[in-house]
C-alpha cells in the first residue's frame, strides 16, 4: 500500500528539515538566509509522504511567467517518481496562478533532471556559462522552458 503524498506551503518551522535534505542532495545547497528570503518572496512547497518531509520546491511568479528556482527530493527517496509528482504539482500551481510559461536552470551535469524536465514538456532554450559553483571552478547552466496550459 502506498503512503499518501501531500503538498503544503513551507513554513519557517520547516527550515531545519529543508536544509538537511538540501545539504545531502546538493554539492552547493541553498543557505538558511536564501530560504528565509524565499519564504517572504516566493511560493514554497513541502512534499510529504505520510508525516515525512521528502522534498520541496520554490517557485517565483513574474506577471504571467513562473520560474522554478529550486526543487529537491531527499536522497533516500530519489528515483521513485517523487520528483515527477512534485514537479507536476508546482506546474499545476503555476497554471492556477495564471502563468503561461515556466522557466528553470539546471546544472549541465544533472542528466536525470534534464530527462524528467524533457518528459514534462520542457525544452532547452539556452545556456548560462559558468553559472553554478562546482567542485573545480564553475559549471554551465542549461536554461529550459515549457508552455503551460496546453
Amino acid at each position: 500500500m502506498m503512503t499518501e503524498i501531500r503538498f503544503r506551503p513551507m513554513q519557517a518551522e520547516d527550515l531545519d528539515a529543508v536544509l538537511a535534505i538540501e545539504q545531502r542532495a546538493f554539492s552547493h545547497p541553498w543557505s538558511l538566509n536564501l530560504y528565509q528570503d524565499a519564504l517572504r518572496r516566493y511560493q514554497c512547497w513541502i512534499m510529504e509522504c505520510g508525516a515525512q518531509h521528502i522534498g520541496h520546491a520554490v517557485m517565483q511568479y513574474i506577471v504571467d511567467e513562473a520560474h522554478l528556482l529550486n526543487i529537491v527530493i531527499g536522497v533516500e527517496q530519489q528515483g521513485q517518481g517523487y520528483g515527477r509528482q512534485l514537479l507536476e504539482f508546482v506546474l499545476e500551481q503555476a497554471e492556477q496562478q495564471g502563468s503561461k510559461e515556466c522557466y528553470l536552470e539546471l546544472r549541465q551535469s544533472n542528466h536525470a533532471a534534464y530527462a524528467l524536465y524533457e518528459q514534462l514538456g520542457f525544452n532547452e532554450i539556452g545556456r548560462r556559462n559558468n553559472y553554478y559553483p562546482a567542485g573545480q571552478g564553475q559549471e554551465d547552466a542549461i536554461v529550459m522552458a515549457c508552455t503551460l496550459g496546453v
